[in-house]
């Protein structure tokens, strides 16, 4: 092959991996921006609480927790209710008649359990560390009930911003047909001022609804760390069933208090005075320079006196908490019970308000339908139509309004009952 027609391929081989390499680039690019412009999913319910519970001094502080709940268990499980102690002590007569007599003395001191307290402190670990789990599955349910709340409002003020901006719209069709009517001769000029006067009033509403929308989603974004952009299409949680009731998290946080507390009084009644020691030291000493050293072992135990007034005070007072707790528990269980009650009453309420609401709309809608037609036909004036308009317009408001209502109770429902978003 000739060199110049070797060089030729080389050029165009060079060139057209250059063109591409710049194509590739160009539909990455372009692949990149999609991606990017993509709209970005709205967090459900439950991702907007597990958002905010990870965010929470429980969330962040409850493994520390259960390693402190372990190392207590491991410490009533150990052989001495306290480590060991080291005793050492020396004993010479140097600085008085330096006859030459040394005593030196090695020991090591063991707390005892007292009896049945060993026992006891098992249990009352075991009963802190059941605690632990009861008292973060209560602030998850609290935490809850705010997220709930949050996202509610955030719900209400998405309806009420839709139907803003369809009355708005509404207005402004009306606006322009008196105006072209006005304009033809059909419509007097004051009929123009009120339709004006509709739209105007029509954009204030919507303006104030999408403020409170605006603060509706930053009171979400403060709980969450997330800024829902758009409104889910199906916001409801399902009706509780009653499988899903089961122990609620506020009364097993107060019955493992009560737990504890009855624990703790049975542990402080073992404890009627401090722990004993047991000691066994080696001595060796002389009685003057020149003699032979000796050895002694001693054994000996250290039993204290009993703790009285103390001790007393210390059982009183734990048995105070346990009765505390016995009573706040069965104070709550009765409030939770009408708690229940009242969210399911609500839940049958709402339904039969959405039916009601449901059935206005669609009359409000026909009836539209009639005087939208008699309007355009000059058999209705503006106040009648404008009239017809708003109520309407309120007659699904209303509609809109019920269905999350009927949403939001259902919610309530499942948090009286302690039940997590689903």
């Amino acid at each position: 092959m000739h060199p110049r027609t070797r060089t030729t391929i080389r050029v165009r081989q060079t060139l057209l991996a250059a063109i591409l390499s710049v194509a590739a680039a160009g539909a990455s690019a372009q692949a990149t921006n999609a991606a990017s412009s993509a709209p970005v999913a709205t967090p459900s319910l439950k991702a907007l609480f597990e958002a905010a519970w990870t965010r929470q001094p429980e969330a962040q502080a409850m493994q520390a927790r259960r390693d402190a709940m372990q190392a207590q268990r491991r410490v009533a499980e150990a052989w001495t209710p306290e480590p060991p102690a080291f005793e050492a002590s020396h004993k010479t007569d140097r600085l008085t008649r330096n006859d030459g007599a040394r005593e030196l003395e090695v020991g090591i001191a063991v707390p005892l359990w007292l009896p049945g307290e060993r026992r006891g402190s098992a249990a009352l670990a075991d009963a802190e560390a059941a605690a632990v789990e009861s008292r973060a599955g209560a602030a998850r349910l609290r935490l809850a009930a705010t997220v709930r709340e949050a996202w509610w409002n955030w719900q209400r003020a998405g309806v009420e911003t839709d139907v803003a901006r369809g009355q708005l719209d509404s207005a402004r069709r009306i606006a322009a047909d008196v105006a072209r009517r006005a304009k033809a001769g059909e419509l007097a000029r004051a009929d123009q001022h009120q339709a004006d006067g509709a739209v105007a009033a029509a954009e204030a509403a919507a303006a104030q609804a999408k403020a409170a929308l605006t603060v509706a989603a930053l009171q979400l974004k403060a709980l969450s760390g997330t800024t829902p952009n758009v409104l889910p299409a199906a916001a409801a949680e399902p009706e509780p069933t009653t499988t899903e009731a089961a122990m609620h998290p506020a009364l097993a946080e107060l019955q493992d208090r009560s737990t504890v507390a009855e624990r703790a009084a049975a542990l402080a009644a073992m404890q009627s005075r401090a722990n004993p020691e047991l000691t066994v030291a080696a001595t060796r000493d002389r009685g003057m320079a020149g003699e032979r050293y000796g050895q002694t072992v001693t054994l000996a135990v250290r039993i204290p006196f009993g703790g009285g007034t103390r001790h007393d005070s210390r059982v009183a007072s734990a048995r105070a908490d346990a009765l505390e707790a016995h009573a706040q528990l069965a104070l709550d269980r009765a409030r939770l019970q009408s708690e229940r009650d009242a969210a399911q009453a609500r839940v049958d309420a709402a339904r039969t308000q959405l039916t009601a609401a449901e059935r206005r709309a669609a009359l409000a809608r026909e009836t539209r339908g009639f005087f939208e037609k008699s309007f355009r036909l000059g058999e209705t004036d503006l106040p009648t139509r404008l009239r017809i308009e708003a109520e309407a317009t309120e007659a699904e408001r209303q509609a809109a309004r019920s269905r999350i209502e009927l949403a939001a109770a259902i919610s309530a429902w499942r948090q009286a009952l302690g039940l997590l978003p689903p």
